[in-house]
């Protein structure tokens, strides 16, 4: 199966090509649009509580979308932000941790699983529960904005707020941690950062969904001025 994405990193979307009896698993809305002749099996993946764990944990959807086609075709896929996306072609054992939201797309070949990151992000919300993906194929994941690849040396340690963590590599060492004092973490605008400690490689994305909220909900007009 070949992936291009096309329009980033503002606005990106990403066309699948796939060749006669290939499969790709897809998060529930992320199709934008395909050819003819491609079927939709529509199911709770993994089975129900595995499906109720991504959903209600991991900030995925409840179900999620296989597409398939005897005669292969073009499928086009783009997540609910504006933001990035990026084709991870796994072929190492080393299984990848995902933010909430980052899923878009695999091939067969790859597992997905809810799984706890740790107690110690237990006051993150962006990061209390991640995604883990592990085996041999192809992962299409986005992000909220611009999307940047790190790799750290063995025990090279880098600093990241919490919002901005999109991937790592399962074994890479972190911990969740306030800016400062409690002041600096309530006031600041930091919230929590985690410390990633290599060897390993992490992305991050330009742009924070909770900083984001943070800036609209208080500019959204309420009922009492949308009545008046």
């Amino acid at each position: 199966m070949r992936f291009y994405i096309a329009h980033h990193p503002s606005y990106s979307i990403t066309t699948a090509h796939r060749d006669p009896g290939e499969r790709l698993q897809a998060e529930g809305g992320a199709m934008v649009s395909m050819d003819s002749g491609i079927s939709i099996e529509t199911k709770a993946k993994g089975g129900l509580l595995k499906s109720l764990g991504r959903s209600m944990l991991g900030g995925e959807s409840f179900f999620m979308n296989t597409f398939r086609s005897e005669h292969g075709g073009t499928i086009r896929l783009a997540p609910s932000l504006p933001g990035d996306m990026m084709v991870i072609d796994m072929q190492s054992d080393v299984p990848l941790m995902l933010q909430s939201g980052a899923y878009i797309a695999s091939t067969d070949g790859l597992g997905i699983e809810t799984k706890w990151s740790g107690a110690k992000t237990f006051f993150a919300s962006e990061g209390a529960i991640m995604l883990r993906v592990s085996g041999h194929g192809k992962l299409v994941i986005a992000s909220f904005g611009a999307l940047d690849e790190w790799t750290l040396g063995p025990g090279e340690i880098y600093t990241v707020d919490s919002g901005h963590l999109v991937t790592m590599t399962e074994g890479i060492g972190f911990e969740v941690r306030k800016v400062g004092n409690w002041k600096s973490t309530l006031f600041s605008g930091e919230g929590l950062v985690v410390d990633l400690t290599g060897p390993g490689t992490f992305t991050t994305q330009s742009r924070s969904q909770d900083a984001f909220l943070s800036w609209l909900i208080p500019r959204l007009p309420s009922s009492h001025t949308s009545s008046a």
